[in-house]
């Protein structure tokens, strides 16, 4: 630690840093860990750009984590990584425009929490709000609604730290592209500081839950199923060729809870846990087990109905239930029944097999696949350069979720995966950045991009020259530095099996290789050998916003009160029930009801 120490003698005192050495970092579903050689957790601007600035000197990367929620690699790392729980101020709130401006590490469940307190609300949530706002944006989140979009569409600006140290606020009026590339930055362009959020009056939804066939469902599609409602999402049965349809519409009813049932808590949430377990040795029972936990749940027969009024901030949100590895794509939603009937004829090995030329055989997969729409042409906002939806009209995201039973990874994870992909692609698909996607090229990714993807990655080398914000997942996914190296990205060079499941990844960094001393590893000692750091002005030359502002703010580096071994990071707001499930559970006489809305 001697480089950095040096280092920090050379910035002023009055701003912390506040820095681990023993933080192992995990994703919320434990399919991935690291350990970065400092966890960082920032409570101030100030302390954001001291970051940066070290980081430079250093040669380090800096990767941003909030919640964890993310399955992939995208978060880890063996360098430095910076969590912004603790900055996660309200600056202000104007009740009149419906605007709040907020530090980027607010969840938002919490921000949430805040525009309540004025009678807004969030316009849109996806599956849960465990998510920093940062990364929400970052990753292209969404909803089910084709009166929404991404939820980057509510952002009116952003203040962003570059790799200089510098912030810079963007918005659709000022630093356009900057704005395009950060609305969807995957992490790579800097710290996102400082969100500006457009909000909506905050009222109840009344939402309904129904049992029908598939073939209702597609019998639909193209006429009220998806604009009956405000919201709709569905649930499909793969073996039993049913589906569940979720769709809610804003009220002014009084607030009204579901119909409560003994198996919709805990006695349902352990029997298909353990079910999936043993599905695990005995994959064949799968579509036994569908028919049976499903029908306990959901009723055996077609035209079982729930209804419930619930405020629209919890209404909104499902139950994630167990650790999982989940694969969404998004496509045209006219090609769904397409999507759909060809994948069910290639899973339940139906003549022709949906022309996918991968074989089925053997294989069996898990309820169930999430289906969810958006429409990102629906209004007029700012379209991030790395924006997955359909251009030209209403987006389809097929989401096939395998889980992964007391952390045992799913047998039929590799075929299962690598057919959906294939087929995802030849319908004109592109996946969800922070999912688990396995067997898509960098080369298929630019083809998919196209020039959007060279005008992010334009803006992203010009505010980031050196790499400070690069990992193997940017590598690996887009090809980025094929040309040349950047001096401060990191690669990954090994992984093994995690002793609670998952894999531990490790990093070295781009200027270290072939290096002695200066190398990134898992051990908790370290060395450092002295390297110079580009100047404020090398990464601000190629791009005016960025010129000549680098802090000169810093500390010593103090014992943190986080310096102490973790078994990974604070995924979820509190340590209780919402910790273990990540979703909207609710206690219940039968135990916690996790099992009752999907």
């Amino acid at each position: 630690m001697e480089k950095i120490q040096q280092e920090i003698a050379r910035t002023e005192p009055d701003v912390p840093f506040r820095a681990s050495t023993k933080h192992i970092h995990h994703t919320w579903a434990k399919t991935f860990q690291s350990r970065p050689e400092l966890y960082i957790r920032p409570q101030s601007l100030e302390e954001v750009q001291k970051i940066v600035t070290l980081a430079r000197r250093c040669r380090r990367r800096l990767v941003v984590v909030g919640s964890g929620h993310s399955p992939s690699d995208l978060t880890c790392t063996s360098s430095w990584m910076v969590n912004l729980d603790d900055f996660n101020s309200v600056y202000d709130v104007d009740a009149q425009k419906k605007t709040m401006r907020v530090a980027a590490g607010i969840r938002l469940a919490q921000l949430g929490k805040e525009a309540r307190k004025h009678d807004l609300q969030v316009p849109n949530l996806g599956s849960i709000d465990a998510q920093s706002i940062a990364g929400a944006i970052a990753t292209a989140t969404h909803g089910s609604s084709l009166k929404h979009g991404l939820l980057s569409e509510n952002v009116l600006s952003l203040k962003i730290v570059l790799s200089n140290g510098h912030a810079v606020k963007c918005s659709k009026d000022q630093n356009h592209d900057l704005f395009r590339a950060a609305l969807v930055s995957l992490g790579a362009l800097g710290i996102i500081a400082e969100v500006e959020f457009q909000l909506a009056d905050n009222c109840n939804i009344e939402w309904e839950q129904k049992l029908v066939s598939l073939d209702h469902v597609l019998a639909r599609w193209d006429t009220d199923l998806w604009t009956q409602k405000e919201f709709t999402r569905v649930w499909w049965m793969p073996y039993m060729k049913r589906a569940i349809v979720w769709s809610a519409e804003k009220t002014s009813k009084p607030l009204r809870p579901p119909q409560g049932s003994w198996y919709g808590g805990s006695v349902g949430f352990h029997t298909y846990h353990n079910l999936l377990y043993l599905s695990n040795y005995i994959p064949r029972i799968l579509p036994a087990i569908e028919w049976f936990v499903f029908g306990m749940q959901y009723g055996f027969s077609p035209g079982k109905v729930t209804t419930a009024v619930e405020e629209m901030a919890d209404g909104l949100l499902m139950n994630c239930l167990y650790s999982q590895f989940v694969n969404e794509w998004a496509i045209p939603l006219h090609k769904g029944p397409e999507a759909i009937s060809r994948l069910s004829a290639w899973m339940n090995g139906e003549q022709g097999e949906g022309d996918i030329p991968f074989s089925a055989k053997g294989l069996y997969v898990h309820c169930p696949i999430e289906v969810r729409v958006s429409d990102t042409t629906y209004r007029s906002t700012p379209r991030p350069f790395l924006d997955n939806t359909y251009e030209d009209g209403p987006t389809l995201y097929l989401n096939a979720t395998l889980y992964r039973p007391y952390l045992q990874d799913p047998p039929c994870r590799d075929r299962y995966y690598e057919a959906f992909e294939w087929l995802m692609r030849e319908l004109g698909g592109k996946p969800h950045f922070a999912k688990n996607f396995m067997y898509t090229t960098s080369e298929q990714m630019q083809g998919m991009y196209g020039e959007n993807l060279k005008k992010w990655s334009k803006v992203r080398d010009e505010v980031d020259p050196e790499g400070m914000f690069l990992g193997e997942w940017h590598r690996r996914t887009f090809d980025l530095g094929g040309r040349y190296e950047f001096a401060q990205q990191e690669r990954e060079i090994m992984r093994r099996n995690a002793p609670n499941g998952g894999q531990f990844w490790v990093g070295e960094m781009e200027a270290a290789r072939g290096r002695p001393g200066e190398g990134l590893s898992d051990s908790v000692e370290r060395t450092f050998e002295k390297a110079d750091s580009p100047s404020a002005s090398s990464s601000g030359e190629s791009f005016d916003m960025v010129y000549g502002a680098e802090a000169e703010k810093s500390t010593l580096l103090r014992r943190s009160v986080y310096d102490k071994e973790s078994d990974g990071d604070r995924t979820d707001m509190d340590e209780g029930v919402y910790h273990r499930f990540h979703g909207n559970p609710k206690d219940k006489l039968t135990g916690t009801a996790v099992f009752d809305k999907m």
